[in-house]
């Protein structure tokens, strides 16, 4: 069966890897190159999109910023899964709100803004402070403010400005204001869906975010079952809602047991990454078996389970790989500050010990360049 993904950096990657042994052929669209690539070699095969999609039995996506044109012409062949709603949805938190809204599913209280009294409104309707978001074009902490006092309405403001100016009319730019909510920790949950309406749903992994960039995630930390249903009807409302197939990460805040939605990734997600040792099926497993129409994995956990991002570092150092149980996963792409390099999975019996792994990672692992592995390991000892 062969596969087509929209987008070919490291989910393509890794979905690659795990379609293998299930006799999956993939090849990569490369959206800024406009080339077919195979995902794991980057070689470029003379082959148009259009042929690709003639050629491809599935075609999913690795990421939500693909062109519209592109999109269409793939939901027009009826083999894009988990469909154009969805990944537009990712991609515009203005349409991720009214699906909110629409699923009953709650996130914080927030105000659309597209002129500077829609800024003053959010502040006296919301209070300060506030979290400020583009609606387009924004990841991993990019396109985001922080209003905490009045004297700062109009610097933000002719930030935002230039940012809603160069929309168009076809593809207007928007901005979100939300409430900043004091909140306990940060959550997410992965599921995946098939064409039946199947769902199998991984459990419930506690992130560590730095400058809003995902550092590191836990799986295994005993979470109360109240709270692991929340996140479970959280995802079969919108899964379902989506007419979704294939694997969908939900990030939330966790306030004093009450779980409030951040984001929606339509796809694969970094803080699933955990699954590939922790989990009988992984989520790039699953995800390949969702929409090339086969029967979904175990989401079961296998072992307690934490994934270390590797951001900008252009190797690790080699005593890492002295610790039990330790795994690493690299992406193949050239050194950038900041850059998602690639992950360490570690793994072990129980949080005690994998508290005890972390530390011994610790040692050599740099704070500056690893945040958030030493007090991990304390918080699980």
């Amino acid at each position: 069966m062969n596969i087509l993904i929209l987008g070919a950096g490291q989910l393509a990657r890794m979905m690659s890897l795990a379609g293998a042994p299930l006799n999956l052929n993939v090849v990569a669209y490369d959206v800024g190159s406009k080339k077919i690539v195979h995902p794991l070699t980057n070689e470029v095969y003379p082959t148009t999109l259009e042929q690709a999609i003639e050629n491809a039995d599935a075609i999913t996506a690795e990421f939500e910023h693909i062109p519209d044109d592109v999109l269409t012409q793939c939901c027009n062949s009826n083999k894009f899964y988990p469909g154009k709603q969805a990944i537009k949805t990712g991609g515009d938190r203005t349409l991720e709100k009214a699906l909110l809204d629409k699923t009953a599913v709650a996130c914080a209280p927030y105000q659309l803004i597209t002129e500077k009294a829609h800024l003053e409104l959010a502040v006296q309707t919301l209070g300060k402070p506030l979290v400020i978001k583009t609606c387009q074009a924004g990841y991993d902490g990019k396109g985001q403010w922080r209003l905490k006092s009045d004297d700062q309405i109009e610097q933000i403001w002719a930030e935002m400005a230039d940012f809603i100016a160069s929309g168009t009319e076809h593809a207007p730019h928007t901005i979100i204001a939300e409430k900043m909510i004091p909140f306990d920790r940060e959550v997410s949950i992965i599921g995946a869906r098939d064409k039946h309406g199947h769902v199998a749903i991984y459990p419930l992994t506690e992130n560590e975010h730095t400058e809003g960039v995902l550092t590191l995630s836990v799986a295994g930390k005993n979470n109360n079952s109240q709270l692991e249903q929340q996140a479970i009807t959280a995802f079969t409302r919108i899964a379902n809602e989506l007419n979704y197939v294939g694997v969908l990460a939900i990030e939330f805040f966790d306030v004093q047991g009450t779980l409030l939605v951040n984001e929606i990734a339509p796809r694969v997600h970094n803080s699933g990454h955990w699954t590939q040792q922790g989990a009988h099926c992984s989520q790039f497993e699953n995800h390949m078996r969702a929409v090339a129409g086969l029967p979904l994995g175990s989401t079961q956990l296998k072992q307690p389970t934490a994934m270390i991002n590797v951001l900008g570092q252009a190797q690790i150092p080699t005593d890492v790989l002295k610790t039990a149980d330790v795994t690493s996963h690299w992406y193949g792409k050239s050194v950038k500050p900041g850059r998602k390099m690639g992950h360490i999975n570690v793994s072990a019996d129980n949080l005690q010990q994998l508290g005890e792994r972390l530390g011994e990672l610790a040692m050599c692992l740099p704070e500056q360049d690893y945040p958030g592995v030493l007090a991990t390991s304390k918080s699980l000892l």
